[in-house]
């Protein structure tokens, strides 16, 4: 009555006999049009770049998502089963740069600015294909466009993106040139994936853009950030940890700040950053942290509780207090007697240099609340302009 159960389980055989069975049975089609006209239902994917082939993460993302496209599906909801591939950044770009054996940005400049963003466009349709099959090996329900069309695709571009020619995609076919087909791949009349170097996304940035100039929304700025002399462009936090991430130790320094209106009073302010002092407009304390204002020799000094065992020799604690109590508090910065700290850009306002007012005028310091602070990470931490 019942069926032979072996003893010895091939899990991977059994995991090609479930996709033969589904698309024999064209699985996917036939829950699309059972569901067609329900409440609709549309996962967003946020797309992998098709640089290389997907990585163990990667499966476990698509894995999530396609558990949460199944669990809607079955409450009935008609969905859009379209994902995406990220084609643009500095990762596809080093990539080709590695293929082409290239060494600087100049190399780009000779070869050809036109010629290597089709490289790159044809790097990202071969990894396209990669991705594809190894998203239907994981059983990821999606329209998928065919792998062998994507490298098809990505062939052509290199060896001709003016040729004219016809491409069927899952929901239809188009023709074209080459280069204009792959800048529609995902749009309605074609199917399949979408692709975020596709005329119609970069259309659509380049208006938005425009019209956030014409509202007058863009201004030209300076910042601080990592940048990448090799590359020649900023870079992301994960761009700085893309090599491997690991614990280092940095030097600090603990200096005191004196406090406006109190004798010999000092805040004792830590930072691992000592040449940021010059440009420092405020010290930030958390709010709901403990301090205390404690006594040692002549000089009174205001830190958090938990970093008391810093202090070296005996003390007196005077008080407790929070540190939404010391907000906005005045004091002394460190290079404050110095001219530059003196002039207009410095910490003097405008009227007072009218008026000649010197040193004892400058603007103050202030302290600040910020709940990032912690105790034992830092005493008062210091917040730069």
């Amino acid at each position: 009555m019942l069926k032979e159960v072996p003893n010895k389980v091939d899990f991977v055989a059994q995991e090609y006999a479930i996709l033969k069975f589904w698309e024999e049975t064209k699985a996917l089609d036939k829950l699309r049009e059972l569901r067609k006209g329900g409440d609709l239902w549309s996962f967003v994917d946020g797309p992998i770049t098709a640089n290389n082939p997907m990585g163990v993460h990667h499966g476990w993302g698509r894995t999530y998502k396609d558990l949460y496209n199944r669990y809607y599906a079955m409450q009935g909801r008609q969905l859009r089963y379209q994902q995406g591939f990220d084609c643009q950044g500095l990762w596809v770009e080093v990539e080709v740069e590695k293929e082409l054996n290239f060494t600087s940005k100049r190399d780009i400049e000779a070869y050809g600015l036109a010629k290597f963003v089709l490289r790159c466009k044809e790097r990202v349709l071969r990894y396209a294909a990669v991705q594809t099959e190894q998203s239907i090996r994981l059983g990821y329900w999606m329209e998928w466009n065919d792998p062998d069309s994507l490298r098809w695709l990505g062939e052509q571009l290199a060896a001709d993106p003016q040729r004219v020619i016809e491409y069927q995609g899952p929901a239809g076919g188009a023709e074209g040139s080459v280069e204009q087909i792959v800048g529609r791949l995902g749009l309605p009349e074609l199917g399949g994936s979408y692709y975020t170097f596709s005329d119609e996304n970069n259309y659509m940035i380049w208006g938005f853009l425009k019209k956030c100039w014409d509202r007058g929304w863009l201004y030209r700025g300076a910042d601080s950030m990592p940048w990448c002399p090799r590359c020649a462009t900023g870079i992301s936090q994960h761009e700085i940890e893309a090599d491997g991430y690991k614990e280092v130790t940095h030097r600090s320094l603990t200096l005191r700040f004196p406090l406006r209106g109190r004798q010999q009073e000092s805040l004792l302010v830590w930072t691992t950053t000592p040449w940021t002092l010059t440009s420092n407009v405020a010290a930030a304390v958390g709010p709901e942290l403990t301090y205390v204002k404690v006594k040692q020799g002549d000089q009174v000094y205001y830190l958090s509780k938990g970093t008391l065992h810093m202090l070296k020799g005996p003390y007196e604690i005077l008080e407790e207090l929070k540190g939404r109590h010391m907000e906005g508090w005045t004091y002394d910065g460190p290079f404050d007697d110095l001219p530059p700290a003196q002039s207009l850009g410095g910490f003097l306002e405008l009227e007072e240099l009218k008026q000649g007012i010197t040193q004892s005028a400058v603007q103050a310091h202030r302290v600040i609340l910020w709940d990032e602070v912690v105790s034992g990470r830092r005493v008062v931490g210091q917040r730069f302009r």
